[in-house]
């Protein structure tokens, strides 16, 4: 009975694979119970990846959102007897002027949830490859430890404006830097600002997901590291469940990885959206269509 709150497929997405309906009916295979469409938003054509550049402005990136938003409300119904989906998107940090994009979809839209994550820093991305990677960390001050807090430092803002119901990757930083295992903990500047945002996110109940690619991108933990699940959970924070999927073949792939680190935190349950007239803990008035439940994680299964 896993679940995704974050996903993406091909037919919206220029890096994945696959139709929505195929990841649909992958999920509903693999005996998903809980399935959350969150495809990218459009963003101003000055933060184009270079696939996107080729193909689109920014009008056609929010049709593209337009035709998923209903696509995804159509599968919704069409799929209510085999799996629970909501719908809603991945918000992305660029700069101040992401705010009002990200308001203006809110405002259009009757989401269920979204997706709050940082993908750039200095408005570079630090995900794509590592040709950005290394030209934003030398924008940082050229080395890890420095980008490592502009990260954070524009996680922050992210969090601090959006209160997103899901925080995306928490520390997705550490992809293509030299060292993607390194425990924060050596860098003494980078864990008080990771901290510090925890602090944050758990002040409005912000959920983390503990989210699977990492894993299947070579590194030995999810997202986020261990350590800092420790440090969230500690603060009474919550954790939910992602693949975030961009093809078929990714759908839930390597949870049982990530059931070992929850294990190793300390952890015993996890939390997942239910419909609002379910039991589970009260959620937030932007969306009054869900509500969060917790599960026990020895009444899940977690595999590979």
């Amino acid at each position: 009975m896993p679940w995704s709150h974050h996903s993406h497929s091909g037919q919206f997405c220029g890096h994945a694979t696959n139709t929505l309906e195929e990841v649909v009916q992958t999920a509903v295979h693999k005996g998903m119970t809980t399935l959350c469409l969150t495809e990218h938003i459009a963003r101003a054509e000055e933060d184009f990846y270079p696939e996107e550049a080729e193909h689109h402005t920014q009008a056609s990136l929010a049709k593209l959102y337009d035709s998923f938003y209903h696509e995804a409300r159509r599968l919704q119904k069409a799929y209510a007897s085999q799996i629970t989906i909501f719908v809603g998107f991945e918000a992305e940090w660029i700069r101040e002027g992401s705010l009002t994009i990200i308001q203006e979809l809110l405002a259009t839209y009757p989401v269920d949830l979204f997706v709050g994550s940082v993908h750039h820093v200095h408005t570079i991305p630090i995900d794509y490859d590592h040709d950005f990677y290394y030209k934003a960390r030398d924008v940082a001050g050229g080395s890890d430890e420095r980008i490592f807090e502009d990260y954070f430092d524009a996680q922050l803002a992210m969090l601090q404006a959006l209160k997103p119901p899901v925080v995306g990757h928490f520390d997705l930083i550490r992809l293509k830097s030299d060292e993607p295992d390194r425990s924060f903990k050596t860098w003494p500047g980078v864990w008080r600002k990771i901290v510090r945002n925890l602090e944050f996110a758990a002040s409005y109940g912000g959920v983390l997901e503990l989210n699977s690619s990492s894993l299947r991108k070579g590194m030995k933990e999810c997202y986020p590291q261990v350590e800092v699940m420790e440090t969230y959970h500690s603060m009474d924070g919550r954790f939910t469940l992602s693949d975030d999927s961009h093809g078929v073949d990714q759908v839930c792939l390597n949870y049982g990885k990530v059931a070992d680190c929850v294990r190793r935190a300390g952890m015993t349950e996890l939390w997942r959206l239910v419909p609002s007239g379910d039991d589970g803990s009260a959620f937030d008035s932007r969306f009054p269509t869900v509500r969060w439940s917790a599960t026990k994680l020895v009444d899940m299964t977690m595999k590979d």
